[in-house]
């Protein structure tokens, strides 16, 4: 089937699925060049990325990351948590392995938005844990959506992850949507004076494993 056929059949294949595949490219980066691929989420117009590197698509568990949207430690540098840093240390994972994907979904704050999230920080300034400032705000400890990972992987034919996260109630969560995870893969930042109370409440609330859990 020719190149722009196979993409109409892709694109209206996840469009059932409430993810319509846009297009992709090369995008180098300090560590590898990888395939960036765009989405956008039909029910919310929301624009999903999966940057790829290698062969994905021969049926074997592909080191993978699920990392949701963090504009302040992804790109403004925020030492408040460890969201920047993660997402470049599991780059740089799959750049070494030379195959991989990272889905890298529009969910700002668990979910909560980006000035919701800046509401939060203040609240935690005057004392709050994360959880607690979601709360006080009205919100769930974590309203991010994982369904919308399913018709991104089977545009990309990946059929089982092996996964980069500390939170197993995001493997849970993901599997509950039909993913089939095979491995976790511990993604262990080292933590710093602005982030410790932050990770250590992620650890006692919402079930983080720290370094040397299992």
């Amino acid at each position: 089937m020719p190149l722009q056929q196979t993409m109409n059949a892709n694109s209206q294949e996840n469009q059932d699925f409430g993810m319509q595949f846009v297009t992709s490219c090369d995008l180098p980066m300090p560590w590898a060049t990888f395939q960036l691929h765009a989405f956008v989420e039909q029910s919310t117009g929301k624009e999903h990325l999966a940057l790829v590197l290698g062969n994905v698509a021969n049926g074997l568990p592909v080191l993978a990351r699920v990392h949701s949207e963090c504009l302040t430690g992804d790109a403004l540098f925020s030492q408040r948590c460890d969201c920047g840093p993660q997402l470049q240390a599991a780059l740089q994972s799959i750049a070494k392995e030379g195959r991989g994907v990272l889905l890298y979904l529009r969910q700002e704050g668990r979910g909560i938005g980006l000035l919701n999230k800046i509401r939060a920080y203040q609240l935690q300034q005057e004392g709050a844990d994360t959880v607690e400032a979601n709360h006080h705000l009205g919100f769930e400890a974590d309203l991010r959506n994982y369904n919308i990972c399913l018709p991104m992987l089977r545009h990309l034919q990946i059929q089982s992850l092996r996964l980069m996260t500390n939170n197993p109630r995001k493997i849970a969560a993901l599997e509950q949507h039909g993913i089939q995870v095979s491995e976790r893969v511990p993604l262990i930042i080292q933590s710093n004076p602005h982030n410790q109370y932050y990770l250590n409440t992620k650890a006692s609330k919402l079930g983080h494993l720290l370094p040397g859990d299992k």
